[in-house]
């Protein structure tokens, strides 16, 4: 494997372009809703010690996705990365699990000095084998309910300060469409659709019947909170322990529904927290 620093091709060569976790404390929520359905749609084993994604072509520009067991490796590289160094990812050869033709989710960037990326040649990985591709944004369905959970997780503050916009708006003033209204954020809202309800209840759920790891996450944020990020049949959940939650379901397509502090929002996302799996 080699960086894209590299500008003349080797067909035996990969150049990485990017690196993803995939274990049951962070995984792309794309894949599925929880860490052994995420392994379940790579064709994988759910591992406890989990697996990292390398994203990069082949000298004939082909994307490919090749699977190591070296997870420290990939999660130092993409520590580098996030922080503006660089970082030459060359997993050994020996942690190479499989390679994947394709790629899981969409990449911005191509290899430079080799063709535009592209899926491998069905004669090279068998015609039985579909490439891996990123879900098609224009629609809406399980995948981008969890994409969308997974984009409010990263982007949380701007978010939760829109909707404090959109609630502080003069009256007669409209809030901008792309959002919903917020509520006050320690008032109960009023449950505007059923879904709201059942995914609530189906969270509450999981403090009496642990669901599989990676159904409940809980990550990193600012000063005492937890980032909270559950899953269902049909439902994403997104909150913080000492804030709101918001919800993405499957009926409702594109929307975000918020869901304030409340009597009872407070214990869940507590107990939530309690089972999640963390980033070790």
């Amino acid at each position: 494997m080699t960086g894209t620093d590299d500008t003349v091709a080797d067909d035996d060569a990969l150049f990485v372009l990017t690196a993803i976790l995939l274990t049951p404390a962070q995984f792309p929520g794309v894949l599925g809703d929880d860490y052994p359905a995420a392994c379940a749609a790579l064709r994988l084993e759910p591992y406890a010690e989990g697996y990292g994604l390398v994203l990069g072509q082949d000298g004939d520009g082909a994307r490919w996705t090749v699977v190591v067991d070296d997870v420290s490796l990939v999660a130092v590289a993409i520590a580098s990365w996030d922080c503006g160094m660089e970082y030459d990812l060359s997993p050994d050869d020996r942690s190479v699990v499989c390679a994947l033709p394709g790629w899981p989710l969409a990449v911005a960037v191509a290899a430079p000095g080799v063709p535009a990326p592209h899926d491998p040649d069905p004669e090279t990985v068998g015609e039985d084998i579909a490439p891996l591709s990123p879900p098609d944004t224009d629609t809406w369905g399980p995948a981008q309910r969890r994409l969308g959970a997974d984009a409010i997780a990263s982007q949380w503050a701007d978010w939760r300060g829109q909707m404090d916009d959109a609630a502080s708006a003069p009256k007669g003033e409209e809030a901008p469409d792309s959002e919903p209204p917020a509520p006050a954020p320690e008032a109960e809202p009023p449950v505007s659709h059923p879904g709201i309800r059942r995914a609530l209840a189906e969270a509450r759920g999981y403090l009496d019947d642990p669901p599989p790891p990676g159904r409940v996450r809980s990550s990193f944020a600012p000063g005492d909170a937890r980032m909270i990020r559950a899953d269902g049949p049909g439902w994403s959940m997104v909150a913080r322990t000492d804030d709101i939650a918001f919800l993405l379901l499957d009926e409702v397509p594109g929307e975000i529904l918020p869901v304030g502090r409340g009597p009872e929002l407070p214990g869940l996302l507590t107990g939530l927290d309690a089972l999640a799996v963390r980033p070790s």
